[in-house]
């Protein structure tokens, strides 16, 4: 199979590449890279005012499958990833039964190889049934194909056990993406402050992020071993990660589009909607955040996709899941308020949406070079639509977004040289 792109705009951050190029794929490899190509081709895309770019990795993602089918599938987040432009996700393990075992992380495996749209890279859990109490055995998960471990959604509490696993899974060279929340501050619906108490609900204290934050950084720092940390959403928070590698310390981090996209105001728009843990925060953390991603502090952008059944959603701000969905809206999100606002450019985008995710997972994917696999991310950044909820290929359709209106769109996503999406 011969498939070539035509007149696109090609962005990739390990080449350094801004600029219009033609792209032969054959079977699942890029075979040539030029500024006009005349080959016979099975398909020919014409990609005039497109951007191509190496496919979009979500390294924190969450499926549901097993055990909460009614949210999401293997199948249906699939689905909706492809959409976003997403060629590898990384689901997290907050299942029901826990990816603590081989058994159940290769039902994972197994199935989302027969879904067969986008690379499914799951994470294991770090503690047994995500309790925080008794460690798995992290060498045969790796071996089993685990990416990497996390307990997210829930903090791993006991300081002794998370110090253990960080250091053993970077013996594997691999890491531990730790969910920041100190339980014991973080009582709450939505952000603390002006908002929560218009609105007449409790709040998170920023803290709750913060001080397990600083406890991760102390145990890379001392032990000299890379950890993670999930969703970083605060000033501090950045502060604190920004601070640290500068001394050095092997330190990574990722946020989310909706914390450089809305504040905590955006609840009193899209009420349940706009309700995430950690929460979205206020405008100085926003700013913050943007900054990270400039300066290269957060490594990567994850969009944490959360769906939740429309039922769950709505019984109420102070009551309802955290969580929103992500995977379709993430590119219109960045192109909106970090390109068009001229804090970013699309070489930035690559290299957080792209090549950083597949440097902190070791995968050989993350750019666009000859003889590479074709994953490929294909769009029209001027494109503006409004998102309704009617077009949402997610089983669940809790987001921020539904209503707005919306700046770039997902043409197609290649993964391993196979059109897996197409826009209508």
């Amino acid at each position: 199979m011969k498939l070539l792109l035509k007149n696109g705009t090609l962005i990739d951050y390990k080449t350094r590449t801004n600029g219009k190029k033609d792209i032969l794929i054959e079977d699942d490899k890029v075979v040539e890279i030029a500024e006009e190509i005349e080959s016979e081709a099975d398909k020919i895309i014409d990609c005039t005012n497109y951007n191509i770019i190496p496919g979009m990795i979500d390294m924190h993602c969450h499926l549901r499958e097993p055990g909460f089918e009614h949210k999401e599938t293997i199948e249906t987040g699939s689905k909706s990833a492809v959409a976003g432009g997403f060629t590898t996700i990384c689901p997290m393990p907050n299942t029901n039964p826990t990816p603590d075992n081989v058994e159940v992380l290769q039902k994972i495996i197994n199935e989302a190889k027969r879904v067969n749209l986008c690379n499914v890279l799951p994470y294991a859990s770090v503690s047994k049934g995500e309790k925080g109490e008794e460690p798995v055995n992290y060498k045969e998960l790796k071996e089993a194909g685990a990416i990497a471990f996390s307990d997210d959604g829930m903090p791993v509490v006991n300081s002794k056990i998370m110090r253990n696993a960080i250091i053993e899974a970077d013996k594997l060279e691999t890491f531990v993406a730790s969910h920041c929340e100190e339980k014991s501050v973080a009582a709450g619906a939505i952000n603390a402050g002006k908002v929560a108490k218009e609105l007449g609900v409790e709040g998170v204290l920023p803290e709750a992020e913060e001080i397990m934050a600083a406890r991760e950084i102390v145990i890379s720092e001392t032990n000299k071993v890379r950890a993670h940390i999930c969703h970083i959403s605060t000033e501090t928070t950045r502060n604190m990660v920004r601070d640290a590698k500068k001394r050095g310390v092997k330190i990574s981090c990722e946020t989310c589009p909706h914390y450089f996209s809305f504040t905590v105001e955006e609840v009193k728009n899209s009420g349940v909607n706009a309700k995430m843990n950690p929460p979205l925060r206020e405008e100085k953390d926003r700013q913050a955040i943007i900054e990270g991603l400039k300066d290269g502090t957060i490594d990567a952008i994850i969009t944490d996709h959360a769906p939740h059944a429309e039922e769950e959603k709505n019984k109420g701000l102070a009551t309802a899941p955290n969580g929103i969905i992500g995977f379709e809206t993430a590119l219109s999100a960045e192109i909106m308020n970090l390109i068009d606002t001229k804090e970013l450019n699309y070489l930035d985008l690559v290299r957080l949406n792209s090549y950083n995710p597949a440097k902190l997972l070791h995968i050989d994917r993350g750019t666009i070079e000859e003889g590479k696999i074709a994953d490929i991310t294909i769009f029209d950044p001027n494109e503006k639509y409004t998102y309704t909820k009617e077009m949402i290929v997610s089983k669940s359709k809790n987001s921020p977004f539904i209503g707005k209106e919306l700046k770039g769109r997902v043409k197609y996503t290649i993964v391993g040289g196979r059109i897996v999406y197409e826009c209508n």
